[in-house]
C-alpha cells in the first residue's frame, strides 16, 4: 500500500523539490493543494510518508535534513466512520450476493462472481482489510494451526490472523485458483460487486471497509483484552480500539468481587 502511494507521489510537484530546497512552507502548500482533492485522512497518510522519507534520509543516509513535517499543522483527522453492518442488513446483503428467495418469496438474483460472498464472509470473521484479503495466498493458510499469515500489511508489519471455526469452514469449501490467491479478485471487481449488492439489498452508506469495523466490534465482545484484539486486527495504537469496548458497570462490579 505504501509503495502504491509513493509511486503516485512521484508524479506530484513536491517530488521535484530537492531536499536542500524543501521548507515547511513547501510541505504546507502541498497539504493545502491535496486537501482540495482528497480527504484529510489521505493527506495525513501522505504527510506520514514524507516524514518517514525525511527520517530515513537523516538516519540512514546521513543527510542533515530536519523532519519538516513536524513544523506544519496537520489536517484534522475528524471523527472516524462508525458504520457497522446490522444483523438484518447482513441477511439481506448475503441474499443479494448468493441469490435465492427473499421473505416475500420473490427470487433475488445474486452476483455472478462466486468469490464475492466468501470474501465478505471472511472479512466479517477476521477483520482483515480489503488489501490483505485480496493478497491472501493459500500457501499462507495453516489449517492445522487455524491461522492466516500476512507477510505484508498496511502498517508494514507481519501479522498472523487466527481463524474461527466458521472462517475455516468457508475457506475449506473454496476451490483453488491457479494463481495461488485465496480470492482471485481485483479491487475494482470487488468494489463494484459489493456496491451493486448493497443496492439490491437496500443497504445505504455501507463501504467494504465498514466490514472491518463491524468485525472488530464483534471481536471485542469475544476478546476483552485490548492487546489480544490489536494482535488480531493489526492496530498499532491500542487507543484506537478503545471505542469498540462498551463494558457495563454492573459486569465490572462482578469482576471486582
Amino acid at each position: 500500500m505504501e509503495v502504491i502511494r509513493l509511486n503516485a507521489m512521484e508524479g506530484r510537484e513536491i517530488a521535484k523539490v530537492s531536499l536542500a530546497q524543501l521548507t515547511p512552507r513547501t510541505i504546507a502548500t502541498y497539504r493545502d493543494e491535496r486537501l482540495k482533492q482528497v480527504l484529510p485522512v489521505t493527506v495525513n497518510r501522505d504527510l506520514d510518508d514524507i516524514s518517514a522519507i525525511l527520517n530515513h534520509a537523516r538516519k540512514e543516509w546521513g543527510i542533515p535534513v530536519a523532519n519538516l513535517v513536524a513544523e506544519i499543522r496537520r489536517p484534522s483527522r475528524g471523527k472516524g466512520r462508525d458504520r457497522i453492518l446490522e444483523l438484518e442488513e447482513e441477511k439481506r446483503l448475503f441474499m443479494a450476493l448468493q441469490g435465492g428467495r427473499n421473505e416475500q418469496g420473490r427470487f433475488v438474483g445474486g452476483t455472478r462472481n462466486p468469490w464475492v460472498k466468501p470474501v465478505v464472509q471472511i472479512a466479517l470473521e477476521t477483520a482483515m482489510r480489503r488489501g490483505e484479503l485480496l493478497s491472501l495466498q493459500w500457501k499462507n493458510i495453516n489449517f492445522t494451526k487455524r491461522t492466516a499469515y500476512l507477510p505484508l500489511t498496511k502498517n508494514g508489519d507481519v501479522r498472523v490472523v487466527p481463524l474461527s471455526q466458521k472462517a475455516m469452514q468457508i475457506l475449506q469449501s473454496l476451490p483453488r485458483a491457479i494463481s495461488g490467491k485465496v480470492f482471485p479478485l481485483s479491487a475494482m471487481a470487488l468494489r463494484k460487486a459489493f456496491e451493486r449488492a448493497c443496492v439490491y439489498a437496500g443497504i445505504e452508506n455501507l463501504h467494504f471497509h465498514d466490514l472491518r469495523h463491524t468485525a472488530t466490534t464483534r471481536l471485542a465482545g469475544k476478546l476483552p483484552n485490548l492487546i489480544e484484539l490489536a494482535a488480531v486486527t493489526g492496530h498499532k495504537d491500542v487507543r484506537m480500539l478503545a471505542r469498540y469496548y462498551h463494558p457495563k458497570a454492573e459486569d465490572m462490579a462482578l469482576k471486582l468481587g
